[in-house]
């Protein structure tokens, strides 16, 4: 059976491979203890330090692990990494799992996910490391790079803004790149936003990218080809998941409720482990801002550009009721940061329940069952789809502000903190964090590195 001493020891199959290979004890060292670790189920923490030659360590015995079922022949199969991407959906959260690799009663092929911060990092192993891992190591295996799910088009929803074009951007320079987007989307092979040729704008970008919120599934007309969807398959069948943070710790958060991204994996390596901390704190909590609530209200109708769903259908009674209900958001927001300013520079920690009443929970109810009302006299499914979506995502607005208000989720530290969002305002986030191991969480250990961040960072902007 091959071992990582077999690729990386001076006399090894990378060192026949490379001329000029330099066999470094302290990787030998590092790639044993990791492929111990795998193989006892056991946590293990490596700080190496540069020009160790990390990746390599934990990529050649997390790669063999991956594989040890197979029978190794003595051909040297074609290198695996391929730049392949991924992340959720409403038919596919939950479906991630076992039954992704091809069906029920399918056994799935084992997986390590390798999880990073930055884009350089995955760049590096998907086109560097990992395939010359795959030229030398005698046994077959598949790597992918998984991406959010917003990083892909969506056609259902391009279409759509294609046809709502004249009530959703009031830009010029908006109506041109959609038809940028809408040209390039004909050819590319991905659909990603790392094969479109230029930046997009961010309004332009969230009326035609991939939502979960937004998503129909099977029943999406163009379910067969939606570039997510074929990432997704892809997924389904790798060995090897490359992934960032925030990717991993959002499915984590999802597995929560029983629903996932990611399929079903054995190991977990975390590179640029220092990053992991924020990451977990800003995904497996609840988030809620005046922008996000700003946000959503603009896609119904801005009143600055008399654009948004409810000028394309016609609905004068809903522009009516977003516009009470971005008062409402206004004079909420203003009165948190009221409460708070007198305590000095944020961030303030929120120790009590009901740091005020909630005067904004009932009108982003009222406007999502309003909203709902609309969409069930839509006869496209398509179009209808849009306000449910819409309609939830303004209940989940609501429920985070009730959470937050309430502390309603134990054992957690709750704060808020203003900082500037942009020209318009500030932006102010609350936190929760899991007390940390001193059996406290107080201001001295909030955000350092001996707590474990679980809570709800929700951004409150006035």
């Amino acid at each position: 059976m091959t071992t990582p001493d077999e690729l990386l020891s001076p006399t090894g199959r990378l060192a026949a491979r490379l001329a000029g290979w330099e066999s470094r004890p302290q990787q030998m060292v590092m790639a044993n203890l990791i492929a111990e670790a795998i193989a006892n189920r056991q946590h293990a923490i490596v700080e190496a330090g540069t020009g160790t030659g990390k990746s390599l360590a934990y990529l050649v015995p997390a790669i063999l692990a991956a594989t040890a079922d197979q029978v190794e022949g003595d051909a040297i199969p074609a290198p695996a990494a391929s730049r392949v991407d991924d992340e959720p959906g409403a038919d596919d959260e939950g479906a991630a799992g076992e039954n992704a690799a091809g069906g029920s009663g399918t056994r799935r092929p084992r997986r390590i996910v390798i999880s990073t911060h930055t884009i350089a990092l995955q760049e590096q192993l998907v086109t560097k490391d990992i395939p010359l891992v795959a030229a030398v190591m005698p046994r077959e295996f598949s790597a992918v790079l998984v991406k959010g799910r917003r990083n892909y088009v969506s056609l259902r929803r391009l279409a759509l803004a294609r046809e709502r074009a004249g009530s959703l951007f009031p830009e010029e320079g908006e109506m041109a790149q959609l038809g940028e987007i809408s040209g390039w989307a004909k050819q590319t092979a991905d659909g990603s936003l790392a094969d479109l040729p230029f930046v997009p704008h961010d309004a332009v970008w969230d009326e035609v990218a991939s939502d979960a919120g937004n998503c129909m599934g099977r029943a999406c007309p163009t379910y067969k080809q939606c570039h997510y969807y074929a990432a997704r398959r892809r997924m389904a069948h790798a060995q090897v998941l490359i992934v960032n943070h925030a990717l991993f710790f959002s499915d984590l958060a999802l597995r929560r409720g029983g629903a996932s991204l990611l399929p079903d994996y054995d190991v977990v390596i975390f590179d640029e482990a220092h990053m992991v901390e924020g990451a977990a704190s800003d995904h497996l909590g609840v988030s809620l801002s005046s922008v996000a609530v700003d946000r959503v209200l603009s896609k119904l109708y801005n009143e600055r550009t008399h654009r948004g769903l409810a000028v394309h259908y016609g609905l004068e009674e809903l522009e009516l009721s977003v516009l009470r209900c971005r008062r409402a958001a206004e004079d909420f927001f203003g009165e948190v940061r009221a409460k708070l300013a007198d305590r000095g520079p944020s961030p303030w920690r929120v120790t009590a329940p009901h740091l005020l009443p909630d005067t904004l929970g009932d009108s982003l109810q009222g406007l999502g069952r309003q909203l709902r009302a609309a969409g069930e006299k839509i006869t496209n499914q398509a179009e209808r789809h849009d306000f449910l979506s819409l309609a939830d995502r303004l209940a989940g607005l609501a429920g985070s502000l009730d959470m937050w208000l309430g502390q309603n989720e134990p054992g957690c530290v709750w704060w808020v903190e203003f900082k500037r969002a942009d020209r318009r305002g500030r932006d102010a986030q609350a936190r929760t964090l899991r007390p940390c191991g001193h059996g406290r969480a107080d201001e001295r250990h909030a955000g350092c590195g001996r707590t474990e961040p679980i809570g709800s960072r929700r951004r409150l902007r006035s």
